[in-house]
């Protein structure tokens, strides 16, 4: 299992504006080795409860709330990453379990038991809040990622665009999902995550930027339209 504690940031820019920063960028951070000229493809599966209590939660702003999700980064992985997000006041608690392909698939089907045949504790725990909350899939997210990382520390931005999803089909290692757009395909999502401090020279950086800060996740743009939610 990882674990990671980090303050993350999330802002609204236009494409223009991402290409100058990744042009002031580039000179500073090092590159995610998986970038390429496009950057990176990430497909997300979240689960809620039958109440959607995570995506209300999440909505209304309350200070400790979670979000529990499978991740592949292309339908032909042997593997997913099922992840828990916590939020815990300013700061976000990142915990991911490298699962089997077969083990996911079980899971997108609602069928849990899987988890008990790993042996980290957070497995069990995943297994025993699903199950008892009768989490069920929910949403596929699937955008691209282009991610810089600082030379000296853990900080990680990351500018998202293309975000589509759908509620339709929630097998994410199908190659033929019916995506629907929850984000003007001209908008970038500016990710900017860090432990402790931002650097001051990145933070200089950004503050060149005209940005909007975004409270809204990926799953809630996902989920809105459906829900007639509107906050």
């Amino acid at each position: 299992m990882n674990e990671v504690l980090r303050q993350e940031k999330k802002f609204a820019i236009n494409q223009a504006e991402a290409a100058r920063l990744r042009g002031r960028l580039d000179p500073v951070m090092i590159q995610d080795s998986h970038n390429g000229p496009l950057g990176y493809s990430i497909r997300s599966l979240y689960f809620d409860t039958p109440g959607n209590q995570d995506f209300r939660e999440k909505e209304d702003g309350l200070e400790l709330r979670r979000k529990i999700r499978l991740r592949i980064y292309d339908p032909g992985d042997a593997f997913a990453m099922l992840e828990m997000k916590q939020k815990e006041g300013p700061y976000q608690r990142k915990r991911s379990l490298r699962l089997r392909r077969e083990d996911a698939q079980a899971l997108i089907q609602g069928d849990y038991r899987p988890l008990l045949g790993y042996q980290e504790p957070f497995a069990g725990e995943c297994y025993g809040l699903m199950t008892c909350r009768c989490y069920r899939p929910k949403a596929v997210v699937e955008y691209r990622r282009q991610a810089y990382i600082a030379r000296e520390n853990h900080i990680r931005i990351t500018l998202d665009s293309q975000i589509r999803a759908t509620e339709s089909c929630m097998d994410i290692f199908s190659s033929q999902l019916p995506l629907f757009w929850v984000m003007d395909p001209f908008a970038v999502v500016l990710e900017v995550k860090y432990n402790g401090f931002l650097l001051s020279y990145i933070k200089d950086l950004l503050d060149q930027v005209d940005r909007s800060e975004l409270s809204v996740s990926k799953y809630c743009l996902a989920r809105r339209l459906t829900l007639g939610y509107v906050g």
